[in-house]
């Protein structure tokens, strides 16, 4: 991936870095409903800010969106495919700031399980485990019936955290489901790395690193589903 960054003339921008764009790129699909709310808000999108800045770490701090970066790609260890997030936001709530891994979602499923994506393993993808894993200071055999690209997106964060400078790293679900679709998946990792879980709160769970990490699921609008 190229380090220099394009502005962004509108949605229609955003469909050219999605790997498939004649796929992904539908009315009701995440991909175009999170490109239609993160342009329409120029900023964070109200469901996002509010989940830090109602969060009593940040406690009425306005949080601030630095930059946005669609289709985010980090490389990680065991193989030559990176993790792409959404969108990778640089934000600031008070003096403090924060590297925020964004996954939209539908009703997308979050992959594969762990133990799925380990069937016919391959040394590279056991050596990317154990990474994703040393990182959040979970055990391999404890994480298997929970979902991979979980694992990956917040790793993600936490790699560019450290590689920008920032002070703490976020994984954010923005989900535009109206009935929560794979929120149960969501909850059941966050609950593994010590948080609670909970639809529209931000989480604090501490990193083996002894670093804060934030986690958290938000819903979109509806409309979006439609633009």
């Amino acid at each position: 991936m190229s380090k220099i960054l394009i502005p962004s003339n509108g949605p229609e921008d955003w469909r050219r870095l999605l790997a498939k764009p004649d796929l992904h790129w539908k009315i009701g699909r995440s991909a175009r409903a999170m490109a239609n709310a993160w342009e329409e808000a120029g900023d964070l999108p109200n469901e996002i800010a509010h989940l830090f800045k109602d969060h009593p770490d940040f406690l009425d701090e306005q949080p601030e969106l630095l930059v946005a970066m669609p289709e985010w790609k980090v490389p990680l260890p065991g193989g030559v495919r990176e993790s792409q997030s959404d969108v990778f936001a640089l934000i600031r709530c008070g003096t403090r700031t924060l590297a925020v891994a964004v996954e939209g979602k539908v009703d997308e499923t979050l992959g594969p399980t762990v133990e799925e994506w380990l069937v016919g393993a391959s040394d590279g993808k056991q050596e990317r485990l154990s990474f994703l894993c040393g990182h959040l200071n979970l055990m391999i055999e404890k994480v298997l019936p929970l979902r991979y690209q979980l694992f990956h997106r917040t790793v993600s964060a936490i790699i560019e955290c450290e590689r920008f400078g920032m002070d703490y790293a976020a994984m954010v679900i923005h989900s535009f489901s109206q009935e929560h679709a794979w929120f149960e998946d969501y909850r059941a990792f966050a609950l593994a790395l010590g948080g609670s879980g909970r639809r529209g709160e931000l989480d604090r769970v501490r990193l083996g690193s002894g670093k804060s990490l934030y986690l958290g699921w938000v819903t979109g609008e509806l409309r979006y589903l439609s633009a």
